[in-house]
């Protein structure tokens, strides 16, 4: 059971879009710890995220070199170096802020894990299509949840450190996976991809817009039909946190950014 949390005195109740739920005590951190200087993942060329010690005259920010305390200045790219919640600023000319934005702290969601499938378009892609959606989803009512996570198979601790560019490249929704998600209500997607879109896909980012609720290649936030909907990318889901009903605190850093490094947390939910 990876980085499960401390048990609580007791277990909660909630009522959550007219439905009571109780609430397990103890939850998964599905966040990728990121290391600065240390094995990370990363993607679209982005270089690795670094840590330097600040100095100013004799001080330097470091206690193994003989500074009274430890301070850093910490460069990375919220978009490729790590677990991270964007919003609709990704792609919008107006500068959107996900600090502003990610509305929907607790959210009741379904996990759920999925087999990519072979692309019929592109050779050697893998694309979470709507039958391997519907599949994975299986019996459950998706329009019961306000969110949805998405763990892609097969599943192992190499997405904690995984470079993206090298090797067979990432799986990504296709247009009609990520309609119909939006047709069940879901305003919080959290995956395990490093995107929801094809890396070179000519700037359409066609998955995003469906997303939000935006023309294709409009840049224009007057066009945002789900200005508050969120998503989550490059979480990882140990194969130990089992498929069901979650509820998920999504916590996310306070940048005035289109995103900002996150860490959502699923605590098991069970019908009250």
């Amino acid at each position: 059971m990876r980085d499960s949390l401390p048990a609580a005195a007791s277990a909660l109740a909630v009522e959550i879009a007219g439905r009571r739920w109780h609430v397990a005590a103890q939850g998964y951190d599905i966040s990728i710890p990121l290391r600065f200087d240390g094995a990370q993942p990363t993607f679209f060329g982005a270089p690795p995220a670094t840590a330097t010690a600040i100095t100013a005259g004799t001080f330097v920010g470091d206690v193994r070199h003989g500074g009274s305390c430890n301070c850093s200045i910490h460069t990375l790219a919220p978009h490729c170096n790590g677990t991270h919640t964007e919003c609709v600023g990704h792609i919008t000319r107006e500068r959107l802020s996900v600090r502003d934005l990610a509305l929907w702290h607790l959210s009741a969601a379904l996990l759920i894990s999925v087999t990519p499938e072979r692309s019929a378009e592109i050779p050697g892609d893998h694309v979470i299509s709507l039958a391997a959606l519907r599949a994975a989803i299986g019996t459950a009512t998706l329009a019961e949840y306000q969110a949805l996570v998405v763990r892609t198979l097969p599943n192992d601790s190499s997405k904690l450190t995984r470079n993206y560019d090298e090797g067979a490249p990432p799986a990504y929704f296709s247009t009609d996976a990520m309609s119909y998600v939006v047709e069940q209500g879901i305003d919080t997607l959290v995956v395990d991809m490093p995107s929801v879109d094809r890396a070179q896909d000519g700037g359409k980012l066609a998955a995003h817009r469906i997303f939000w609720g935006m023309p294709p290649a409009s840049t224009s936030a007057e066009t945002v039909a789900r200005k508050h909907a969120t998503i989550t990318e490059m979480a990882y889901i140990d194969n130990s946190v089992p498929d069901g009903a979650y509820l998920l605190n999504l916590q996310v850093a306070p940048f005035m950014i289109d995103a900002a490094p996150s860490r959502p947390i699923l605590l098991p939910l069970s019908p009250a």
